[in-house]
């Protein structure tokens, strides 16, 4: 599967932005979707991530409540809704995919495909 997010900007903090990440070329439902974003001289960190048929989510403590992924497996996309934005959300947003489990995200921080990220940056 191949992965082209698509969303990012410059936003003001407070303000809401959706990313969005558009599959190809695989059995969208096979596979777990998440995302992962990483800022300027920080390690690759876990945002979120939703099961195969969208039954389950899971968030980072930093983004709980604030943040949304959602699924639509007839359209091949996955979502990450982002509102109440922060300066320390500035990153770059990488879309991920992997057919293992929710756990790969989660506990490993790592998954087989990736996205080439957009970027989004929060203006104080």
């Amino acid at each position: 599967v191949q992965l082209q997010a698509s969303g990012g900007g410059l936003v003001q903090a407070g303000g809401s932005l959706r990313l969005s990440c558009a599959a190809s070329g695989g059995t969208f439902s096979n596979y777990v979707m998440g995302w992962f974003r990483q800022a300027p001289g920080k390690e690759r960190e876990f945002v979120a991530v939703i099961s195969w048929r969208g039954e389950s989510a899971y968030y980072a403590a930093s983004v709980e409540g604030r943040f949304t992924i959602s699924r639509d497996n007839a359209a091949n996309m996955v979502y990450l809704q982002m509102n109440s934005l922060k300066p320390e959300d500035t990153a770059v947003y990488y879309c991920a995919a992997d057919d293992r489990s929710v756990a790969v995200f989660t506990i490993s921080n790592e998954a087989e495909v990736w996205g080439q990220g957009t970027l989004v940056t929060v203006s104080s």
